[in-house]
């Protein structure tokens, strides 16, 4: 199948204010696309709008909280408004909440859930009838390889993942009868964007991503090529295939191998506030870079070995007597 030319198509993208959202609406742009940018900071959105028109593309800017159903219909309501249809729909929101389950509170992990699964609901909701009436467009969902290998001491974030990555799949069953509507994912490493820092922070303790990190540009430079050539799913960084390699083999030493490689980390972190980070109110940054990758690029031996245990682990319980 030729590549889709995305010059004039319609792409509506939430979560573009920072990180892989904004990387993703510049690279947007660059292909010549026209841009609904959507995420709860205004001011955000309007400066990376004005990046996209300085690359001659034309770009809306509707604040969006994607956990009211209402403001996502009025989203898609704006975009076919202003440019008669929608081609291309990318759900990128997501928030952590990073504490042990019980000293998280309640009311943190159903905002979690909130904006990382109905979030995504609403927008595939409010999009598809769009696409059936169209008889073509693409859906893609940014999910992370917490959908496959589970994150010890984030729990919510690790439900909403893999809710997510099944939503994706029986979605993609139920439009399996229009050929040219794509249903797509994008499970990507640790990139290193802001997100850490956005976070909300319930272990008193400072957080950092771990590594090996990746530089956001990468997934944004996925998600183009999905609305280019569509297909079910794309991982973003080698780290991505080696976890879920080592889940697949044995998940319970890889839940177990994150668990101790948090536990370690928090024992020598610096103290920190215990913070709700940006689940109730929208992050005041918005770069692209986390900032976390100066130095040193960080080793990843370390993955292949834990993948290569969980393998001979696996095949050492395979072979014992049941």
């Amino acid at each position: 199948m030729k590549p889709r030319d995305l010059r004039g198509r319609v792409v509506v993208l939430t979560g573009a204010s920072s990180g892989i959202g904004r990387a993703t609406a510049l690279a947007f742009a660059d292909a010549g696309a026209h841009l609904v940018l959507a995420a709860r900071n205004q001011a955000a959105l309007e400066d990376v709008a004005e990046q996209c028109r300085a690359r001659n593309a034309q770009a809306l800017v509707v604040p969006t909280d994607v956990t009211q159903a209402e403001q996502v219909r009025a989203l898609a309501a704006a975009a076919v408004e202003r440019f008669s249809g929608i081609d291309v729909w990318v759900s990128n929101v997501g928030v952590g909440a990073v504490g042990s389950f019980t000293e998280t509170p309640i009311e943190a992990h159903r905002r979690v859930i909130d904006a990382n699964l109905l979030g995504h609901f609403h927008g595939a909701h409010a999009v598809l009838r769009h696409f059936v009436a169209r008889q073509r467009g693409v859906l893609i969902n940014m999910i992370s390889v917490g959908a496959w290998a589970a994150v010890p001491y984030a729990a919510a974030y690790s439900a909403s993942k893999f809710g997510l990555r099944g939503f994706s799949e029986a979605l993609r069953g139920e439009m399996s009868g229009w050929p040219d509507i794509h249903v797509c994912d994008v499970y990507p490493a640790f990139m290193d964007t802001p997100g850490m820092a956005h976070a909300a922070n319930y272990t008193g303790r400072r957080l950092k991503p771990a590594p090996p990190l990746y530089d956001p540009r990468l997934a944004a430079e996925a998600i183009v090529s999905l609305a280019r050539e569509p297909r079910p799913s794309v991982t973003v960084g080698t780290a991505a295939t080696a976890l879920r390699m080592g889940h697949a083999v044995s998940p319970a030493l890889s839940g177990w191998v994150g668990a101790k490689v948090v536990e370690r980390y928090l024992k020598q972190a610096e103290p920190a506030p215990r913070s709700d980070g940006n689940l109730y109110a929208p992050s005041l940054g918005n770069a692209i870079d986390g900032g976390y990758r100066q130095g040193a690029e960080s080793p990843r031996w370390w993955l292949w070995a834990a993948v290569g245990g969980a393998v001979w682990l696996g095949l050492q319980a395979a072979r014992r007597p049941r």
